[in-house]
């Protein structure tokens, strides 16, 4: 039993440190190790997975908001979204099959990968005219801000309101389902569609996740998928690990940040899959 907990104290440091970095939450590393590790129920394993992804955001989400990265009111504004995509999706969770919640997890996350590897261009704070009546409605949300690079501030404007809005409502359905916390989709959604830079969505997501994590987590909780045993190694491990990727994501560069996330969410998505295939989950 020690080294087990010990063991899955160390996993959860690291699920920790590259969902702060990478705005995933931990949970692509949390709910395969639970699994394919030690033959962990998988909605035991979203069940955990949940509360490390609460303790990723509340250790993260602090350091963010110190250092004026993270944009509260756009990610207020998005949890609306997520949180009921999230309590459907858990919903859901309930009654799907097991290996059919692995293979779903595997190609969100090589889907994940990809478009975190296509290059883009971190300028892009000019006003999207074809929003049309939505222009309005981000005016009202103040959804402007700026952020300190290396090269001094930077401005930025939310672009493209509804399919963020609904992009936002998937990611909380695939946070449900799968208990990642959905950083991966909600990065991809503020990133390539509403055209915030990479690390305001990454530290806005990790904000977010925290929010969305625990509306389907009441509903894990009340059919008995969370165990204590393993959720405090898990919320310990992610809490400190977030804490320390917080100090780092602040000091890094983009590029290497968006190389750890495709990296380590490909290896984790083929693992997935093929244990998904060949029900071993």
């Amino acid at each position: 039993m020690v080294t087990f907990i010990a063991i899955l104290f160390t996993g959860a440091l690291f699920a920790g440190f590259i969902g702060s970095l990478t705005g995933l939450g931990g949970g692509v590393v949390i709910v395969p190790l639970l699994t394919i590790g030690f033959g962990v129920d998988i909605r035991y394993a979203i069940g955990t997975s949940l509360i490390g992804v609460i303790a990723t955001s509340s250790g993260a989400a602090s350091a963010y908001v110190k250092e004026g990265i993270l944009n509260i009111r756009i990610g207020m504004f998005l949890e609306i979204a997520t949180t009921l995509g999230a309590i459907a999706g858990a919903a859901l969770a309930l009654f799907a099959p097991t290996h059919t919640i692995a293979v779903i997890f595997g190609f969100v996350l090589l889907y994940s990968a990809l478009v975190s590897l296509k290059p883009k261009v971190e300028d892009q704070n000019e006003d999207n005219q074809k929003e049309g009546k939505y222009v309005r409605i981000i005016g009202l949300l103040k959804a402007k801000g700026s952020y300190m690079t290396a090269n001094g501030m930077k401005n930025y404007t939310l672009h493209h309101l509804t399919g963020g809005f609904m992009m936002m409502i998937l990611a909380g359905i695939l946070s449900g389902l799968l208990g990642i916390g959905s950083g991966a989709m909600k990065v991809i959604a503020m990133d390539s569609i509403m055209k915030i830079p990479f690390k305001v969505s990454t530290t806005t997501s990790n904000f977010m996740i925290g929010v969305t994590a625990a509306a389907s987590a009441g509903i894990y909780l009340t059919r008995g998928y969370i165990d204590p045993v393993l959720s405090m190694p898990v919320m310990l491990g992610v809490l400190i690990g977030s804490l320390i990727g917080a100090k780092i994501l602040i000091r890094s560069q983009t590029k290497k940040i968006r190389i750890v996330f495709a990296i380590v969410v490909t290896l984790l998505a083929f693992e997935m899959i093929y244990n998904g295939l060949v029900k071993n989950i």
